[in-house]
């Protein structure tokens, strides 16, 4: 597993669009095999600040698995125009144990 963040600085003027879009586009990673899980979260103290995280099986499962379906163009059509507001996109791997 291996987990994406994007991070994303959205104007207010477009957060009701682009919390939209990203509902729009979740019910892609739903159907996804290779999507583990997600969530979108907004900063308390920076409410123009975004971060989206997503679990993937593997690098490999995103990046050939996802980005090559028709789930993904789907995904990246609602996204796209928030696409030049991304300030990181990475994968990571969790170190560690993890708490509930």
């Amino acid at each position: 597993m291996v987990i994406e963040y994007i991070r994303y600085r959205i104007d207010a003027s477009r957060r009701d669009e682009f919390e939209r879009a990203y509902a729009e586009g979740s019910r892609s990673l739903e159907t996804s095999s290779h999507c583990l899980t997600y969530e979108v979260g907004r900063g308390v103290e920076d409410p123009e600040s975004y971060i989206v995280r997503i679990e993937w099986d593997s690098v490999e499962g995103h990046e050939q698995g996802f980005r090559k379906s028709p789930e993904f163009g789907e995904f990246f059509a609602a996204v796209k125009p928030f696409f030049d507001d991304i300030q990181e996109m990475r994968h990571y791997e969790a170190i560690g144990p993890t708490v509930a």
